[in-house]
């Protein structure tokens, strides 16, 4: 039977959810990635494992994460059965709804009926009696606003969600469901949005500014831009990397020789901090304390022991802050 570390809370820099109570670890491990059916179960569980006994009490999955879809939660299921699960108190687990998930109009986007049965099924599928945190996946362009909201409001007046999340809302969409949980009442503490060194998306349409502002945490995803801040490219594209297997979320096309020489200065700025690209690149993300957390992915737990290695590295100087904005422009 699977028994933590004693010193797994040692390791870890816990940061406050906006204006929750909630505190979340700096690295989150997220299993949209290597958690699916054609993954290897022994491995899944030695990377849960492996994350925890080094403080990562926050797991992210989705109900799409496979494939199959719904095959991540199965299988974090299987590991919360299997020991992990002893722990439930001291973890928090956070699952999603908001893309297809099955034939007909009630299982995509975000209507009532949808979110609060998916949320059931994701559940099941965990063995679990309710969630740390619930999030719509995605702005429904059809569904009115206040029908989601509503349905978050209540999915955690039902007592099967702790708090809400919303995932992949700009700005001008955040703002507007915020006004509505206010009116609610609703604890929603946080939105998920993509965030790296390479797609400031969140600082120009305001959302990283506008969050800090009004006491609304935010976890960023794709930290390392696919695998493009690691040192996974610096000498062309190995065959066995994402590129060649599966091209749905980085195409070859995008690794130019242009991007290839951003990518090795950026490598030799952070052999300078004595850091590995990956490592800088997590810690970019959390340079002035407006992300509460980091997702990071991982196929393997020696990734996830690199990843962490980034904690308690010195705080970037100005003139390296600029020196990153300079290579990435």
């Amino acid at each position: 039977m699977y028994q933590a570390d004693e010193k797994r809370y040692d390791r870890m820099k816990y940061n406050r959810c906006g204006a929750s109570g909630l505190l979340l670890p700096a690295v989150s491990l997220g299993l949209w990635h290597n958690f699916g059916s054609n993954g290897n179960f022994d491995t899944m569980e030695a990377m849960c494992h492996t994350a925890f006994d080094h403080g990562i009490t926050h797991f992210d999955l989705a109900n799409n994460y496979g494939p199959v879809s719904g095959a991540a939660e199965e299988n974090f299921g299987r590991i919360l059965e299997k020991g992990l699960g002893v722990y439930r108190d001291e973890i928090i687990v956070s699952t999603k709804a908001g893309y297809g998930m099955w034939p007909g109009p009630y299982g995509d986007w975000g209507s009532k009926k949808y979110l609060v049965a998916s949320l059931d099924q994701s559940l099941g599928r965990m063995g679990l009696d309710y969630v740390d945190i619930f999030y719509h996946h995605r702005p429904d362009p059809e569904t009115p606003l206040e029908e989601t909201a509503r349905a978050l409001d209540g999915i955690v007046r039902s007592g099967k969600a702790l708090y809400v999340g919303i995932s992949n809302y700009n700005r001008e969409q955040t703002q507007a469901i915020a006004a509505l949980f206010r009116e609610m009442g609703t604890p929603f503490i946080i939105n998920q949005r993509q965030y790296s060194i390479f797609d400031r998306t969140i600082e120009r349409d305001g959302l990283k500014d506008y969050a800090a502002a009004h006491g609304i945490g935010v976890i960023t995803f794709c930290p390392l831009a696919q695998g493009l801040l690691t040192d996974r490219y610096l000498h062309g594209i190995p065959e066995d990397s994402r590129v060649r297997t599966d091209g749905r979320f980085l195409n070859e096309n995008a690794i130019t020789e242009e991007k290839l020489k951003k990518i090795k200065a950026l490598n030799e700025l952070a052999a300078d901090r004595g850091q590995t690209l990956a490592q800088m690149a997590l810690s970019w993300i959390l340079r002035d304390g407006d992300i509460t957390s980091v997702l990071i992915g991982a196929s393997r737990p020696a990734q996830i022991l690199d990843n962490i290695g980034m904690l308690g590295k010195p705080e970037f100087s100005r003139e390296e802050r600029e020196k990153i904005d300079e290579i990435v422009s």
